[in-house]
């Protein structure tokens, strides 16, 4: 069948896998405690089952789903990479190194801005604002509560200094993620965001300094700070040139160097820096950059800290990308999302509006499906064409694409992330939520940039050429 026997696509054969995909998640994911992986790969079924009803061939969809997966295959050996520069970096003492300095920071006077930069530094150097929330971030609750300060205020803080770092570490997944469902490049997507989240974490360390001048006379425990001091010096040797390998690594950032080969010198980096100042043997390196390194001090802070990383570490998430590729390859190809996409358009007539549409989707997914994600994954398929179309540069989107659905997530009591931040911090979103300052602030920032067209960068001809390097 040709392709002009084929029906019109129209926004509400769209619809249909579109609901389905949301069905499916919600119980999935809500009633089932299942992961998403399976409820999208039946949401392409059914995406596949209404386009082959409009006259398009299952080899027609096939090809569409291939070369949406061929567009992510940077994305993934990205991600691989990082897992291997986790377990090398941790072997090595690099991460440790990072994260004994910055509990250094930790002073009474200041002590919620010390908390927010405590978890940024701490959440740059693993890339996990999970990780840094459960170890750091409980130590920190202590001694919050034993200051005497709010412990929503104190979990506010850790929300926003452990999301920073999150979304601002390129050992980050969703860091990785939204730039692979934009089109842009890594490197070119964590420079971009920096005009966004960088305004946010001044703000947010400007009010966090205001509510906690108060407290500033309080004494305080460093009782279980100390106990992690104690334990990463005597685990690993710290030195300062151990910062080395992250320095380098924003220097490439800074240069604009390709990211593979860039993260892979970072690996090597890693490797060679554990010989050198940890007597790790070639078994234990190669061990580590596989599948990841596992800390055994006895002291549970810690060793949930650094327990983690290697190429292993990543598969999770390098499934999701498949499989999301595969419903979004399906819907691409068969013309629902440019449905979607035209739909949107006639209500989105500008910049502005687009960029706010894409932020209330985000946000509507993390309500939905409750899960961070999805809500780059789903939105960065959903709106790609219509950036492009506009000739908005690829990294406008995955920036605005972090700055709504992974700042967003931990403020939601049924989604993965704030549930998770719930049970360890001990604090219900509902309460924290008005404190997480960074988190409120970003997308607010990101759609003040899309009206007044601050940083709203347009694609060039230079551009269009790096992207295919």
């Amino acid at each position: 069948m040709s392709f002009k026997e084929k029906k019109r696509i129209t926004v509400w054969h769209a619809l249909i896998p579109v609901a389905f995909l949301i069905v499916s998640l919600f119980t999935t994911l809500k009633w089932f405690g299942g992961d998403p992986h399976i409820p999208i790969l039946f949401s392409a079924a059914v995406a596949a089952a209404v386009a082959m009803a409009t006259g398009f061939t299952w080899g027609e969809l096939e090809e569409g789903v291939v070369e949406t997966i061929k567009m992510s295959m940077s994305a993934i050996l990205i991600l691989m990479i990082i897992g291997m520069i986790i377990g090398t970096w941790i072997l090595a003492g690099v991460v440790p190194t990072m994260i004994f300095y910055g509990l250094q920071i930790l002073k009474p006077s200041i002590f919620l801005v010390a908390t927010t930069l405590i978890c940024a530094v701490v959440s740059l150097a693993t890339g996990s604002s999970w990780t840094t929330a459960g170890t750091v971030g409980i130590a920190l609750i202590g001694i919050g509560q034993g200051l005497g300060i709010p412990l929503p205020i104190v979990a506010g803080a850790i929300i926003s200094g452990s999301y920073f770092g999150d979304k601002m570490s390129p050992l980050s997944d969703t860091t990785n993620l939204a730039p692979s469902m934009a089109g842009a490049n890594l490197f070119d997507h964590i420079r971009h965001m920096i005009y966004t989240t960088g305004p946010s974490l001044i703000i947010a360390l400007v009010l966090y300094g205001i509510i906690g001048f108060k407290y500033a006379g309080n004494s305080m425990d460093m009782s279980s700070i100390n106990t992690i001091l104690n334990g990463l010096s005597g685990q690993f040797t710290i030195s300062p040139l151990l910062l080395v390998p992250p320095l380098l690594v924003i220097v490439m950032v800074i240069l604009k160097v390709p990211a593979i080969p860039g993260l892979i010198g970072g690996t090597i980096l890693g490797g060679l820096f554990a010989f050198f100042f940890q007597g790790a043997g070639m078994t234990d390196i190669i061990g580590a950059a596989h599948y990841g390194f596992t800390s055994e001090t006895g002291i549970t802070a810690i060793d949930d800290l650094l327990s983690r990383g290697g190429l292993d570490s990543m598969m999770w998430t390098v499934s999701l990308i498949l499989c999301a590729m595969a419903f979004g390859g399906i819907m691409e190809k068969s013309g629902m999302l440019h449905a979607i996409a035209a739909a949107i358009l006639k209500i989105a007539n500008s910049t502005g509006s687009i960029v706010l549409s894409t932020i209330l989707t985000a946000i509507a997914i993390n309500l939905v499906a409750g899960d961070q994600y999805l809500s780059i994954v789903i939105p960065g398929r959903m709106y790609k064409d219509i950036y492009d179309q506009r000739g908005l540069h690829p990294k406008n989107l995955s920036r605005v694409l972090e700055d709504s659905g992974t700042l967003t997530s931990p403020l939601i009591p049924w989604n993965t992330c704030g549930a998770f931040m719930s049970k360890t911090l001990g604090v219900h979103p509902f309460a924290y939520a008005p404190y997480a300052f960074l988190n409120l602030i970003n997308p607010l920032i990101s759609i003040f940039y899309g009206f007044t067209g601050i940083t709203m960068e347009k694609v060039q001809d230079t551009d269009s050429e790096e992207q295919a390097i």
